[in-house]
């Protein structure tokens, strides 16, 4: 019945009331919007219940047609009608005004400001978590060739698709990434190779396993970030499986452009930010420098133990070893020697207990590879992100003000040489010329500075993002924990089947008070 109204047959009144409660963003009026205008008049409950029902709305919107729709409906009911689908057809011609009081008294019922809607995240971070995990592997048939050749597979279970990408696609699509949300937090890459002649075989592995590492958390927080993962870029580099990726990722960024052309707020930001937004920025950065500054010390610590763990995991096998070698000595004894068949049983004894300390050995690694991808992994995926937001803050001030403030001045030169030409006569198509420049200019600086509105609003997001990510803490702590329960468990299982072996060592007490 809706469609049945047009705006043009509309009073004055409906939109005045429409223009009072439609939301400052679009055309739309929200539903709680229009809840709290029934809620206005002195209509029962049940029969404001039958014209919502009759009133049609969509993703918690409605039209402008629609709310005219239920104005009239709501008049009709006040002249003591009943609603009904019918009761429109004999007076769309001449719609009656609702008693609603003045349309300027009905802007209160808008939310305003909005915050909750726009400026804030409501996010949790099992929520992001639960967007995506992203698996990045080396492929099998690629890996021990030269860091040129690498390629990886990488798996999105969110998206259930594998694609093959080499780090040069990675290289480009974080660029475009980098253009297209240059106000948000962009992970930084890994570097692409070591300098030559300082790989070895082995610490070419170790350069190749570590940015892997790298990669996988950068896609992984690329993926789950609230407006990346659902970004046509993001989904193209996910899912393209054709063969020139790089130009489809080229092609994407320039049907979009940038994130403050394409959001619908960007040059209403302004309006949503809070008057102590610098003050705010600056307390948060100071106190989010501090945290990356004491995780970095945490990851640290972590490593020195994931390698303890791996040195901890060569030292016993190598003395595991040396016990084998003493064992399997068969070289006879001198006569005088007077423990010579005691010494036989005990070389036996000692080339037996070679295979637990393998085991213990075996355990050992295994703990530091828990400590590793449990720990420091966790542990340096928030670190990249706590970096990342240091590296917008530079952009922020380095890229977004720093334009602002040169292009204020480059106006402020014009006009001085606008001021010069007025006093010394200059050729008229000289002056026009500046006039047009200046012109030009006014309008740079406007851009300008809802640029750098909308730069402190994707700030002021971002660090709301940093925040929510911080309870990571007690997953990174949870993993610690268990990696240690686990690991000494382990290990004291097989300490514990290895003492009674030890019983033929010490004459049977078993190395407990050793006879020394």
């Amino acid at each position: 019945m809706a469609g049945e109204i047009n705006e043009g047959s509309v009073p004055g009144y409906y939109r005045e009331v429409y223009e009072a409660i439609r939301c400052r963003t679009d055309e739309r009026v929200q539903v709680e919007v229009f809840q709290r205008l029934l809620q206005r008049t002195d209509i029962s409950k049940p029969v404001l219940g039958q014209i919502a029902e009759q009133v049609d709305s969509t993703d918690g919107f409605l039209s402008k047609l629609s709310l005219y729709k239920a104005l009239a409906l709501i008049a009709l009911v006040q002249q003591g009608k009943q609603p009904s689908p019918k009761l429109l057809e004999n007076c769309i011609q001449e719609l009656p005004k609702p008693q609603l009081g003045e349309p300027r008294e009905l802007n209160a019922l808008r939310m305003q400001p909005a915050q909750e809607d726009v400026l804030t995240m409501s996010q949790t971070l099992d929520k992001l978590l639960g967007r995506d995990t992203v698996q990045l592997e080396l492929i099998p048939e690629k890996k021990g060739l030269f860091l040129k050749h690498v390629e990886y597979q990488v798996t999105s279970q969110r998206l259930k698709i594998s694609v093959y990408r080499r780090y040069s696609d990675f290289d480009v699509f974080h660029e475009i990434l980098l253009q297209r949300f240059a106000y948000r937090v962009v992970p930084a890459l890994p570097p692409k190779r070591m300098l030559k002649g300082v790989l070895t075989s082995v610490s070419e592995r170790e350069f190749i396993e570590c940015r892997r590492r790298a990669l996988g958390r950068f896609i992984n927080l690329v993926a789950r970030h609230p407006f990346f993962s659902e970004d046509e870029l993001v989904k193209t580099f996910l899912t393209f499986s054709g063969s020139d990726v790089q130009s489809k990722l080229r092609d994407a960024y320039k049907k979009t452009g940038d994130e403050f052309m394409t959001n619908r707020i960007a040059t209403l930001a302004k309006e949503y930010l809070p008057a102590d937004i610098q003050a705010q920025f600056s307390t948060s950065r100071e106190l989010i420098r501090n945290i990356h500054n004491s995780f970095q010390k945490l990851r640290d610590r972590a490593e020195k133990m994931a390698e303890r763990s791996k040195e901890n995991a060569t030292d016993l096998l190598m003395f595991g070893r040396e016990l084998s070698t003493l064992g399997s000595d068969g070289s006879s004894l001198p006569s005088l020697a007077s423990s010579q068949s005691t010494w036989g049983t005990l070389r036996q004894s000692l080339k037996s207990l070679s295979v637990e300390f393998a085991v213990l050995s075996d355990k050992a690694a295994q703990q530091g590879r828990r400590e590793e991808d449990d720990v420091v992994e966790k542990l340096n995926i928030f670190l990249d992100l706590l970096q990342s937001y240091r590296d917008l803050c530079e952009r922020h001030e380095k890229g977004v003000l720093h334009e602002h403030q040169r292009a204020l001045h480059k106006y402020g030169m014009m006009k001085r040489q606008m001021m010069s030409a007025s006093v010394q006569p200059k050729e008229q198509a000289s002056v026009e010329q500046l006039e047009s420049r200046i012109v030009q200019q006014e309008n740079a600086i406007q851009t300008m500075e809802l640029r750098n509105y909308f730069s402190l609003f994707c700030l002021h997001q971002e660090t709301q993002l940093i925040f929510i990510y911080l309870p990571i803490t007690s997953h990174i702590l949870g993993a610690f924990v268990n990696s240690q329960v686990q690991g000494h468990r382990e290990m004291g299982a097989v300490w514990n089947e290895l003492q009674p072996k030890l019983g033929c060592l010490f004459g049977g007490n078993n190395g407990s008070k050793p006879p020394i």
